[in-house]
């Protein structure tokens, strides 16, 4: 028998195996092993600035869950869905927590697909800092207001108009676009040789004693 296929056999037969990826991110001790709902909330809404910014984002998310051997935790479409439903301000609002593996996978993910739309957010940035430097609204260039337009829409098509702060940026389109913009800068900070780590670290500031 193949080597191969006898080391795939014995992982296979293990039920604690886990993908390697995720053991490049640390383990936290925080109360329950439980994401906290802010954390949640943060992870999808980077997924949703993705979707803004990539045409079929979803389905490339779950072509990474394959690629990273993802599929015991996230088995398929209707898994992520549930798992990205853990955020308090969405419709669907499971009331579910994230375990530290579930928030874990999603963060590659988010890491993998935001890498080959590095430059395209750079000069997305770049874009809202001439605007800003020429006094027009951000919504002048023409590559940034199309970003923008696909994040409110998915913004207003999925969060709960009932949610406190979901209402606020509901009711301001600038609010919205501001949120969308912070989110591009978050993204890029999960670009480069650690910014997987970095990201994941900075997930829990302030949860960790």
């Amino acid at each position: 028998m193949s080597p191969f296929v006898s080391t795939m056999s014995d992982s296979n037969s293990s039920v604690d195996s886990k993908p390697m990826v995720l053991d490049v991110l640390p383990d936290f001790t925080i109360s329950g092993q439980r994401c906290a709902a802010r954390i949640q909330q943060h992870i999808d809404l980077l997924l949703l600035a993705l979707e803004a910014l990539e045409l079929g984002a979803s389905e490339k998310m779950l072509t990474t869950v394959k690629h990273f051997n993802l599929q015991e935790i996230i088995k398929n479409r209707i898994a992520l869905w549930r798992l990205r439903s853990s955020n308090p301000w969405r419709r669907a609002y499971t009331r579910n927590t994230l375990t530290i593996e579930q928030a874990k996978a999603l963060v590659v993910i988010a890491n993998y697909r935001v890498k080959p739309l590095t430059v395209q957010i750079r000069q997305l940035l770049l874009a809202e800092q001439q605007m800003r430097d020429k006094g027009l609204p951000v919504t002048c260039h023409f590559l940034l207001a199309e970003y923008l337009d696909q994040f409110r829409a998915h913004f207003r098509s999925r969060m709960n108009p009932r949610r406190a702060k979901v209402s606020v940026y509901l009711a301001s389109e600038e609010e919205l676009n501001e949120l969308a913009l912070l989110l591009l800068k978050q993204l890029l900070f999960c670009t480069g040789t650690t910014g997987l780590q970095r990201f994941w670290i900075s997930l829990f500031d302030g949860e960790v004693a």
